[in-house]
C-alpha cells in the first residue's frame, strides 16, 4: 500500500523551511554588517584577545539572564558592557593587556559555565549558546541583531576619521585635539554590541573568529581603509550564506560552517594576494 503525501503538507514544510531559513541569513546578514568595519579596527589595533574576553563573558550574561528571567540579549548586553569598560578602564591606566585580557577571558568563561550549571534546564541549551544557533533566530532576534547592528555602523561612521587617527598614531591624535582613550572606549562599547548581538549567531566562541577572519582576508586585497571595511562586511555575508548552504547541504552545525567557508576564503585571498606580490 503506497500513502501519499498531501500537497498542501509538502507546501506548509517548504514555506516554514523558506521562513527561518530567510530569518536566518538576515540575523547573518545584520551581524556581518557590523563584524566587518569593526573587525577591520580589531585587526589594525590587535584586538583579537580583547575580542576574546569580551564575547567570553557574555556566556556569563547568559547564565544570569536565564536565572532571573531576563531577555538573553539583555543578559549578555550587560556583561558584555561590563567587561569592556573594565578592559578599557585598565588599558588606559597602562596594564600589560595581553596578560590580563587572558586572566579576564578565561576567567569570564569559567564562572560562566559555572553559573549555567545552577541554572535548571540550561545546560541542554548551553552548546547553542557556544557555537551558535542561528537556525533558531526568532524576528524579536532579528529585531535585536539589526538594531544592533545598525547602531555600530552609526557609531563607526561617526567616529571613523578620530577612531582612524587614533589607531594609525595616539600621538598624532592626541596632538590633533582628540582622546585616545575616548575612541578606545567608543571601540570596546561597539565591541560589546556586537558580542550581545552575535551570539545567537555563530555562539561566544566564534564570535572573535567573525571579527578577525573577514577584516584580515580583505586586508590583503583592499587599497585604503574604507574599502578594507567594506570589504570585510562583504566577505562576513558571504561566509552567512556559504555557512548556512553548507550546514542544510551537509548537516553541519551552522555557526561553525560559517566561520570554516571565512576561513575558506581567507585562505583563498591570502594565496591571491602572495600570487600578485
Amino acid at each position: 500500500m503506497i500513502t501519499t503525501i498531501p500537497t498542501t503538507t509538502i507546501t506548509m514544510g517548504m514555506a516554514m523551511l523558506d521562513d527561518f531559513l530567510i530569518r536566518a541569513g538576515l540575523a547573518g546578514l545584520g551581524v556581518a554588517l557590523a563584524t566587518g568595519p569593526l573587525g577591520s579596527f580589531v585587526v589594525w589595533r590587535r584586538m583579537a584577545y580583547f575580542g576574546d574576553a569580551t564575547s567570553h563573558a557574555a556566556i556569563l550574561g547568559v547564565a544570569l539572564a536565564l536565572a532571573f528571567d531576563l531577555p538573553v540579549g539583555l543578559g549578555t548586553l550587560a556583561i558584555a558592557l561590563l567587561m569592556a569598560v573594565t578592559v578599557a578602564t585598565l588599558a588606559a591606566r597602562g596594564w600589560a593587556m595581553d596578560t590580563t585580557l587572558g586572566v579576564l577571558a578565561h576567567s569570564a568563561l569559567a564562572f560562566g559555565l559555572v553559573a549555567v550549571s545552577f541554572v535548571p534546564d540550561a545546560r541542554t541549551d548551553l552548546s547553542a549558546w557556544l557555537f551558535g544557533d542561528i537556525l533558531a533566530v526568532s524576528k524579536s532576534d532579528l529585531g535585536f541583531i539589526w538594531g544592533g547592528a545598525a547602531l555600530v555602523v552609526a557609531l563607526i561612521l561617526w567616529r571613523w576619521s578620530a577612531l582612524l587617527t587614533a589607531t594609525l598614531n595616539e600621538d598624532l591624535a592626541a596632538a590633533s585635539g582628540l582622546n585616545p582613550d575616548r575612541e578606545r572606549l567608543i571601540l570596546t562599547l561597539a565591541l560589546a554590541v556586537t558580542v550581545a548581538v552575535a551570539i545567537k549567531v555563530v555562539g561566544a566562541l566564534l564570535i572573535a573568529a567573525m571579527l578577525i577572519i573577514p577584516a584580515a582576508a580583505a586586508r590583503g586585497l583592499a587599497r585604503s581603509p574604507e574599502a578594507m571595511a567594506a570589504l570585510a562586511a562583504l566577505i562576513g555575508a558571504a561566509a552567512v550564506l556559504g555557512g548556512l548552504q553548507m550546514s542544510l547541504h551537509l548537516d553541519t552545525p551552522a555557526g561553525p560552517s560559517i566561520i570554516t567557508v571565512a576561513a575558506l576564503i581567507f585562505t583563498f585571498a591570502a594565496l591571491f594576494d602572495l600570487r600578485r606580490r
